[in-house]
């Protein structure tokens, strides 16, 4: 009997588990972690790297990228992360329709960002298999002074 309730409370606890698990997704989770809608289309992403090339400390860089939705549902993008604060994604209000080509505009800072850069964008939509990675690159070098030309 001592044994018996531990045993029982523990299963108990797995069961609740894999009952909570089991809803999330609304049981359309995919083995790679995405969830597909049944208002999920598919995108053609035209452009997902971009390099602006080298640029002077203090300029801003803005970027396009384009995509299509190839799907056969509205695209409906809810969220654009930039990797870094200085990189400013501003997603697309509306949604694109099947067959129409939609814009997530970027604009980059490189004031105090000297080097190499190499930032990503995060985009989530309602697109399966899910919208890819989005990345900027280029270098920043430092604004040379007109004082020393003399």
């Amino acid at each position: 009997m001592n044994k018996i309730i531990p045993t029982l409370a523990f299963l108990c606890i797995i069961a609740s588990c894999n009952i909570r698990n089991s809803k999330q997704g609304n049981g359309n989770a995919f083995g790679d972690g995405n969830v597909q809608y049944t208002d999920s289309t598919t995108v053609a992403v035209i452009d997902s790297a971009y390099n602006f090339g080298t640029v002077t400390d203090g300029e801003k860089v803005e970027y396009n990228y384009r995509f299509r939705n190839t799907g056969k549902h509205p695209l409906i993008i809810s969220s654009a992360i930039a990797s870094c604060g200085c990189t400013v994604p501003e997603k697309p209000e509306h949604p694109i329709m099947p067959g129409e080509d939609g814009f997530l505009k970027v604009v980059f800072n490189s004031k105090g960002r000297m080097g190499d850069v190499y930032k990503t964008i995060t985009v989530t939509s309602n697109a399966y298999p899910k919208f890819p990675l989005l990345k900027l690159t280029g270098n920043v070098v430092a604004a040379t002074s007109d004082k020393n030309s003399n």
